[in-house]
C-alpha cells in the first residue's frame, strides 16, 4: 500500500522525468520504460496515475502551462496597476526562466507540434492562447478603443510567441533580454504615454 502523501511526489517525479526524457530523446522516442526509469519508478505506476503515456503527456503539458500561468501571475501581482506595467509583467512572465530554459523550450516545441495531431493537447494549447490574448486585450482596453486594443493584443501575442519561437530555434542561449526589449518597444508604440 502506498505511503500517505506519496502520490503527488510520484506524479511530480514522473512529470519531471517526462520533461527530461523529451529533452533528451524527443517525444517520438520517449517511452514509458525510459520515463519510469528516469523517475526511478516502475512502468505500472504511469498507468496507475495517468492511464498511460497519453495521460502522462497531457499532465506534463498542464504542468508547463501552470508554470507559465504562475510566472505571469507572480509578475502581475507585484507590477504597478497601470495597463503598461501589467502588460510588461505579462511579457516578463512569458519569458520567465521556467519558460526559456533549454529543457522548457524543447518541451514546448514538442507539445506545440504534438497539439496539431492530438485533440486533448490542442485544447490545452488553445486555452493557453485564449488566456494570453484575453489578458493582453483586457489591459489594452483600459487605454485604447476596443478594436485598437484587440489589434494591439493580437500583435503582442504574436510577437511574444514569435520571439520565443525564433529564440528557441536559433540554437545556443536564448537572449531573453533582447526578446523582452523588442516586445517592450512594440508596447511603447501602442501605449506611448500610459499613465493610468
Amino acid at each position: 500500500m502506498p505511503k500517505l502523501g506519496m502520490p503527488p511526489i510520484r506524479r511530480e517525479q514522473l512529470i519531471r522525468a517526462t520533461f527530461e526524457t523529451i529533452d533528451r530523446v524527443g517525444l517520438a522516442d520517449a517511452t514509458i520504460v525510459e520515463i519510469a526509469g528516469r523517475a526511478g519508478l516502475s512502468t505500472g505506476i504511469i498507468s496507475h496515475y495517468f492511464g498511460g503515456k497519453d495521460g502522462l503527456l497531457n499532465a506534463a503539458m498542464r504542468q508547463i502551462l501552470r508554470e507559465l500561468r504562475d510566472a505571469v501571475a507572480c509578475r502581475t501581482r507585484v507590477a504597478g496597476a497601470a495597463p503598461k506595467a501589467q502588460l510588461r509583467a505579462i511579457i516578463d512572465g512569458n519569458f520567465d526562466s521556467s519558460q526559456t530554459s533549454a529543457t522548457a523550450m524543447r518541451v514546448w516545441l514538442t507539445f506545440w507540434a504534438a497539439s496539431m495531431h492530438d485533440p486533448s493537447l490542442r485544447r490545452l494549447q488553445h486555452a493557453n492562447d485564449r488566456r494570453l490574448y484575453s489578458n493582453l486585450c483586457y489591459q489594452f482596453q483600459r487605454t485604447l478603443p476596443r478594436e485598437l486594443a484587440r489589434m494591439a493584443a493580437r500583435g503582442l501575442a504574436a510577437m511574444i510567441d514569435g520571439l520565443w519561437l525564433r529564440g528557441s530555434l536559433a540554437g545556443g542561449a536564448f537572449d531573453v533580454a533582447q526578446a523582452k526589449r523588442i516586445a517592450y518597444e512594440y508596447l511603447d508604440h501602442h501605449l506611448p504615454n500610459d499613465t493610468h
